[in-house]
């Protein structure tokens, strides 16, 4: 007696003949059923948000199918677009008071944009720049900086109690702007050839943090800049977070810098009146320092939604002084409402994003440091103008990156843009990268030379070649024999054939 093989549900739905339900046990030919299958665990909610931060992490660092062309093109993209909104704004909130000076209402905009066509074209040079040889100048680049800091306090002009600007012609340059990338590209350096040596304290802070660090900071605030003072201490703190410090040392550092911080408030009365002001408390000249973050208040509220319109903000009548620079976030909130500071948000949210993609994907320590530094100076430096503009600290003068006006911070910001593409063009697979973003200039004309050489070169190879060909096959051949019997062959008896032969 043969036994019948038994067949499963999946088999049977093969054969055309599924159960109903897709139902997974099976009969026997004796009638008997198999064993139900296993159940599947129930997923509990903390599972399901374990499992959603998971695929959120590895989406923002990029993972897998992310990490393409478009962390470079979410870099450019997002810049260049804050750059076109910062060159529109400072046109709408520096108009009134140029005309009120007797100055054209477009001056302050065509300097912003003549900066930015500098400083993108710049960017686009630097992002075709292999990083690595960056090294070679890092030392020369430092030595520069803290040289410019200390021209500007011989010859440098004083603004708003403030002096960190240096005439040049119709325009001025801060270098203390130049200073913050000269900085995180010597860190970067110097971290990268002590990378063995960091879980030591002293190699950490030599010379890192003393004398490099300490040199720039102290030059910045002779010059009585304390919002540039906090970026450049950001930075510092960055590279060494980055270059994987000890925890610990951030710990004493942080102390330090906050016992530091407290005895530069109350030695200066302008900085203590600062505070009093934004705690709501009347100065002791009472004079009220806060007045700028109380009118960007009143700008920011009276925006609502949608704002009032493109250029009709009212604020900038003098309410707010130098609207343009700090406090054009203000302007914006104002006049584009509540959904375009969310857009900017937004487009620095983006940018964040895609450095920090550039950042995670590094295993050179000095790649990591010197995009973790920029990324960390340019989103530190709009969370604190953000946070002064909606009243969140003390007035700071720190401007908005590729926003607020000022020459001299738009194009080292898109230089260090320009570096951080330089690293995201490295990622992308050879068929995808950008290359011949300049047709002109002198990289270009090096090519079309050494194209025209080569392809002369090639032509002569060839006509060499063919030459000798033509030589070989008119040459005459000895081997060859004559006819065995000639007779076979009579010369023609018509001399016009016998000529055309011939």
């Amino acid at each position: 007696m043969v036994s019948t093989p038994t067949r499963t549900t999946a088999a049977r739905a093969a054969a055309g003949g599924a159960t109903s339900g897709g139902a997974s046990s099976a009969k026997s030919a004796g009638g008997r059923t198999a064993a139900p299958s296993a159940r599947r665990p129930a997923v509990t909610p903390a599972a399901r948000v374990r499992a959603w931060i998971r695929r959120f992490w590895s989406a923002l660092e990029g993972t897998g199918k992310s990490r393409n062309g478009s962390t470079y093109y979410l870099i450019l993209g997002s810049t260049l677009a804050l750059t076109a909104i910062g060159i529109m704004m400072v046109l709408s909130a520096s108009s009134v008071e140029a005309i009120a000076a007797g100055e054209s209402p477009y001056s302050a905009a065509l300097k912003q944009g003549l900066f930015a066509a500098i400083g993108v074209f710049a960017m686009f040079v630097l992002s075709r720049v292999n990083v690595v040889w960056l090294r070679r100048i890092a030392w020369g680049v430092m030595l520069l900086a803290i040289a410019l800091l200390g021209l500007v306090l011989l010859v440098g002009r004083s603004t708003l109690g403030n002096q960190n600007w240096i005439d040049v012609g119709p325009f001025t340059f801060q270098p203390s702007e130049a200073a913050k990338l000269a900085l995180a590209l010597w860190m970067a350096t110097v971290l990268d050839r002590k990378a063995k040596l960091l879980h030591e304290w002293r190699h950490a802070f030599i010379p890192v943090v003393f004398p490099g660090a300490l040199a720039v900071l102290g030059l910045i605030l002779a010059g009585n800049d304390l919002g540039t003072a906090m970026i450049v201490m950001i930075i510092v703190a960055a590279a060494l977070f980055f270059a994987g410090v000890r925890l610990y040392l951030f710990g004493i550092a942080g102390a330090a810098l906050a016992v530091g911080t407290m005895i530069l408030a109350v030695t200066s009365p302008n900085r203590m009146c600062r505070i009093l002001s934004w705690t709501g408390q009347t100065c002791a000249d009472g004079s009220d320092l806060n007045y700028q973050s109380t009118n960007g208040l009143y700008g920011l509220a009276s925006g609502g939604w949608f704002g009032v319109g493109l250029g009709q903000s009212r604020q900038k009548y003098s309410w707010i002084p130098e609207a343009h620079n700090d406090f054009i976030f203000a302007i914006i909130g104002e006049e584009l409402g509540l959904v375009g500071t969310l857009v900017v948000l937004v487009l620095f949210a983006i940018l964040g994003t895609a450095i920090y993609r550039v950042v995670v994907a590094q295993h050179d320590v000095f790649h990591r440091v010197l995009a973790g530094a920029i990324m960390v100076w340019l989103l530190g430096q709009a969370s604190v103008n953000m946070a002064v503009v909606t009243g969140l600290a003390p007035v700071v003068g720190v401007p908005l990156p590729f926003i607020s006006y000022g020459g001299s911070a738009l194009l080292m910001s898109l230089c260090a843009i320009g570096v951080v593409l330089s690293l995201a063009r490295a990622q992308m697979d050879p068929g995808m990268q950008p290359k011949k973003m300049f047709r002109f200039g002198p990289a270009a004309f090096a090519n079309s030379v050494r194209r025209t050489r080569a392809a002369r070169a090639a032509a002569k190879a060839s006509s060499q070649s063919a030459d000798r060909t033509r030589s070989k096959n008119s040459a005459p051949n000895p081997a060859r024999k004559s006819p065995a019997n000639p007779a076979k062959n009579p010369p023609s008896k018509n001399p016009a054939k016998n000529r055309t032969k011939a």
